[in-house]
């Protein structure tokens, strides 16, 4: 005998769920059928229940352009995607990359370096600084080069001038040429921008680049691309994996007939990233980050040697 299965679910809307001991990182759910076996004109019972990770937006506020602020307390995980800062020698025709510092001040505690290299000291599974982030402290973070024998000028996440901006998933970046379709745009950037130009990173990521050696944001070489840093906020849980509560729906339905039901989820979040402490190299950098984030040095050009600061 052949059995005709029709099943009829009742969708309930998805309602926001109150900060939960575990969430995950894609959307996940269960489903089960009471009872198990039926028999032909029996009505099973369909439960099912599903868990969408948060958006950043609903534990973290971006105070513009990049200062972070919790909405709970929260894990913090930091990692340097790339540093993009090069010196060209006309000379030789030779483009290297520049040593460059990433700081991170929490809670105006005061700035201290997480980062001092070359984009070859990049690891892009390290993560470089974690710590846990309280309730409406403050995360900032700011970066310079060193060069010729000394420091550039020091811009952080405070500056008006949107040298340091943070970014969540679908952020569009705010360069004058759109960065997706710069011709210099640089590897460790392109990964994380859509064909649209949209950021694409996990939905608790948040993406600060950086723009180190312009002021003009009408110069071409204002594109927010000489250092990239990946930041993942989550929960601590007893079990030791990492999630943050999220959304939550649930329903039922009976149906006639032996049947059976699956949901699937599918999400990312967008966690790849990069960092490496790197030595302290030539220079110093203290903890107050040292430098004027005023600075309106637009000059590429230097005499010393031939070089000339980025491209």
């Amino acid at each position: 005998m052949k059995l005709k299965l029709s099943l009829l679910f009742t969708l309930v809307t998805s309602t926001l769920a109150t900060a939960q001991d575990e969430s995950p990182l894609i959307p996940v759910g269960s489903l089960s059928a009471f009872p198990t076996i039926v028999q032909t004109g029996t009505h099973p019972q369909l439960t099912w229940e599903i868990t969408l990770p948060e958006t950043v937006d609903e534990i973290i506020e971006i105070v513009e352009p990049g200062t972070l602020v919790p909405k709970r307390d929260l894990i913090m995980d930091v990692r340097i995607l790339g540093a993009g800062v090069t010196s060209y020698n006309s000379y030789y025709n030779t483009l290297t990359f520049v040593p460059t510092e990433c700081q991170l001040n929490y809670n105006g505690q005061g700035y201290n370096r997480i980062f001092y290299g070359t984009n070859h000291d990049v690891d892009p599974s390290e993560i470089v600084h974690t710590q846990v982030v309280e309730e409406g402290a403050t995360v900032n973070l700011g970066a310079r080069y060193y060069w010729n024998n000394g420091w550039g000028p020091w811009f952080s996440s405070t500056n008006s001038n949107y040298n340091v901006v943070a970014l969540k998933n679908g952020d569009i970046p705010p360069t004058t040429t759109p960065m997706h379709q710069a011709p210099t745009i640089e590897s460790f950037i392109r990964p994380y921008l859509g064909e649209d130009g949209r950021i694409e990173i996990g939905p608790r990521d948040i993406i600060y680049l950086m723009e180190l050696t312009h002021t003009n944001q009408s110069h071409g070489g204002w594109d927010l691309q000489d250092m990239a840093v990946l930041i993942g906020f989550y929960d601590e849980v007893a079990d030791g994996s990492s999630g943050s509560s999220g959304s939550s729906g649930s329903g039922s339905s009976g149906s006639s007939g032996s049947g059976s039901s699956g949901s699937s989820g599918s999400g990312s979040s967008g966690s790849s990233g990069s960092g490496s402490s790197g030595s302290s190299g030539s220079g110093s950098s203290g903890s107050s980050g040292g430098g004027d984030d005023d600075d309106d040095d637009d000059d590429d050009d230097d005499d010393n040697g031939g070089g000339r600061r980025r491209r």
